[in-house]
């Protein structure tokens, strides 16, 4: 047996270890050994699909790592592991970033056309669109890259339109005139899940709206007053509500007010959706420029005066004195007519939360447009149930209450987008595209091969694990239990794992901008991948999010180094001799007590990894590694020359490598195809897991 160097060298092995990997083909289920007696169980996890416009982030580091560690321990387990791995299109994401490469040179879309445009895209995405990929590897993610999958290939299309015309057959898709969340940027509609909000510091007006046909006087005033966020809508409003059970207006409700500007009278309504808390409790409704002020319109029977235009400009509805300008510059000339009028009660210092596109940043617009939406009703009692009903369970638990929130207070979602880039709508002459997340919901069944009953969809549907953020529960996790249901009938997983998020060491969100963000390919060039992975895992304790720093990943990188040092005393001491099977009688205390704990070690590393608490289990392998073996029996073995001994050092270092590898893979296999003999498993990933019971 050849010499090991003195310190574990990541650079000299994780090429070379994982292009071993994958020449072998055992990623891919079919490929694996023989499998035992009774067949081997499906356990499959579906790779939540990165953006083809992303690259490697920490939060991507951690779920991939946190997916490799189940389907590397299954796959030992004996289990058909199927791991699969798949990109989005990201319709939004990529028309702007080859939008702003065109730029560069000088060209539009419009310029093109959208037939030469898509063309664009798709040389993009060839060229740029599997950066990420590229990145799993380097992190060690086994997943059967022969099944990649891509939100765009012409098999996932046809499952797309086979969605659509599914739900529009059922009455379940409709076309209508409603307000939506639009950004003037990128031209388009948005779902409220695809909103980002800032908080800015802001005013609060208080306008006076005249009440006509009262005498001024100091007991009675003539006018009311009304608190908003945003005067320049003003010009759009079609009442004024307040609470039915506000006291202060019970005798103003029924009649009506003028409205200022404009000087035309519009009614006082009573709504329930009013908060008597917030202003003076009695506050404008405009229709057309806010969506909880569109749905109490329907409720009152109010037209739509449509004031802003999907450039972000003021229409002809606004008035001669306004129509044109931009937004804020109507604002500024509103808030001065008012005061020229006598109508400007005061303003007041608010902090706000204001929308911007999740893309692009520009401030949201609500205003009303033509779009297909999806009924949502049906649909989210499904996705409901299946978590009340605990055939879905969320990890941590306290995630559920975002999802049933959400599902509980839903709106219909507007599914159409005016952009170019993405599934375009299955209806003759419709331009728009679908939602991003209308595609995606379907990730677990049309990646298998749905809408055709294919070989894979009955074997490997239902999937049992997702592990994804908590920022996309709704938007891509609830929706993807109602269409399981749905086109499935079945749910598409079991369990939810919702990982930590790291944050920044100040314990703020990582922030490239702001130069707080981290990128875990420097620190795998740094340190390697098995001590970036160690670092992350390390710190995944109870669900709490995390705020990093390299203290972990220098403790793995040290760690390595134990493991790479006592493999070369074991391998020195027992030369080829290494044994993976422990002695069935041992005779020397000291031995039993080795094999009970790694006995020991075994169960509760994997009965942690079943809980899907992978810091626990981590913490557990490295404290049995490092003092249970290393510090205390290796040191004890050290004057022992006889064979039960020998054979238990040996078994017990296989054992360790066998737990570890699913946390730092890459050492673990390298060490391993330095001490195999030829009859052990040719790789350390399909080596049989130390035995427990299943």
């Amino acid at each position: 047996m050849q010499e090991l160097a003195k310190a574990y060298n990541p650079q000299e092995h994780e090429d070379a270890i994982y292009a071993l990997w994958e020449k072998s083909g055992f990623f891919t289920p079919e490929n694996l050994p023989k499998p035992p007696a009774g067949g081997r169980k499906p356990f499959v996890i579906m790779l939540p699909p990165p953006n083809v416009t992303g690259s490697l982030h920490m939060g991507h580091a951690l779920n991939a790592a946190i997916q490799d560690i189940l389907i590397r321990s299954k796959r030992m387990r004996g289990y058909d592991a199927l791991w699969v791995p798949g990109t989005d299109h990201a319709g939004i994401a990529t028309q702007n970033v080859v939008e702003k490469m065109l730029k560069k040179q000088g060209v539009s879309r419009h310029d093109l056309g959208r037939e030469k445009f898509i063309e664009k895209v798709w040389e993009w995405k060839e060229q740029y669109g599997n950066t990420i990929i590229g990145q799993l590897k380097k992190l060690g993610a086994s997943c059967d890259w022969s099944r990649l999958r891509f939100t765009m290939d012409a098999g996932y299309v046809k499952a797309v339109e086979a969605a659509f015309r599914h739900y529009y057959e059922k009455g379940l898709i409709y076309k209508g005139k409603r307000v939506v969340s639009w950004c003037t940027r990128c031209q388009t509609s948005l779902s409220d899940l695809e909103l980002e909000y800032k908080d800015e510091e802001s005013k609060l007006w208080h306008i006076r709206y005249m009440i006509p046909g009262r005498e001024r006087t100091i007991a009675d005033r003539d006018y009311i007053v009304v608190a908003t966020t945003r005067p320049e809508t003003l010009l759009g409003d079609e009442a004024v509500a307040v609470h039915p059970d506000d006291e202060r207006y019970k005798g103003l409700v029924g009649k009506s007010v003028i409205l200022p500007i404009h000087q035309r009278e519009i009614p006082m309504i009573a709504d329930a959706a009013i908060d008597m808390a917030f202003g003076t409790g009695a506050v404008k409704v405009t229709p057309a420029h806010d969506i909880t002020d569109f749905e109490i319109s329907r409720r009152h029977d109010l037209p739509l005066r449509q004031i802003i235009d999907e450039r972000g400009k003021m229409t002809a509805e606004a008035g001669k004195l306004f129509e044109g300008a931009k937004v804020l510059e109507a604002r500024e000339r509103i808030i001065a007519e008012l005061e020229a009028q006598g109508l400007l009660d005061k303003e007041e210092a608010y902090p706000h939360r204001i929308a911007v596109c999740y893309r692009c940043g520009t401030v949201i617009e609500p205003i009303p447009s033509e779009q297909w939406f999806l009924k949502m009703d049906v649909l989210a009692q499904k996705a409901l149930l299946a978590v009340k009903e605990k055939r879905i369970t969320f990890h941590p638990q306290r995630w559920e209450k975002i999802y049933t929130d959400w599902l509980e207070n839903i709106r219909d979602w507007c599914i159409s987008r005016q952009i170019w880039w993405g599934h375009k709508i299955p209806l003759d002459g419709e331009t728009d595209v679908l939602d991003t997340w209308f595609s995606s919901a379907l990730w677990p069944f049309a990646t298998l091969g749905w809408p055709k009953k294919t070989p894979d969809l009955e074997k490997y549907y239902p999937t049992q694990v997702l592990s994804t953020a908590r920022d996309i529960i709704n938007l891509w996790v609830a929706r993807m239990v109602y269409s399981g249901i749905e086109f499935m009938d079945r749910e598409p997983f079991a369990d939810v794992i919702v990982h930590a998020t790291v944050l920044a060491k100040d314990g703020r969100r990582m922030s490239k901008s702001l130069g707080t963000g981290v990128d875990p390919m420097d620190l795998i060039a740094k340190y390697g991948a098995d001590a970036t992975r160690f670092g992350l895992i390390w710190m995944s304790l109870g669900g709490q999010d995390m705020k990093f720093g390299e203290e972990p990943i220098i403790a793995g990188k040290k760690f390595l180094n134990k493991i790479w040092n006592a493999s070369r005393f074991v391998g020195g001491r027992l030369g080829g001799d290494i044994s993976c099977a422990f002695p069935e009688s041992p005779r020397i205390v000291e031995n039993a007590a080795m094999i009970e704990s790694a006995h020991a070690a075994a169960k509760t590393i994997t009965e942690s990894i079943d809980a899907y608490d992978f810091g626990q289990a981590l913490h557990i392998a490295y404290d049995f590694f490092w003092h249970t073996f290393c510090d205390k029996y290796i040191e004890w073995a050290k004057t022992r020359d006889d064979e039960e001994t020998k054979q238990t050092l040996g078994a017990t270092l296989a054992a360790s490598l066998k737990l570890l590898h699913p946390f730092v893979p890459f050492a673990t296999e390298a060490l391993w195809q330095h001490i195999r003999k030829d009859d052990w498993p040719q790789q350390l990933m399909i080596a049989e897991w130390p035995n427990i019971h299943e």
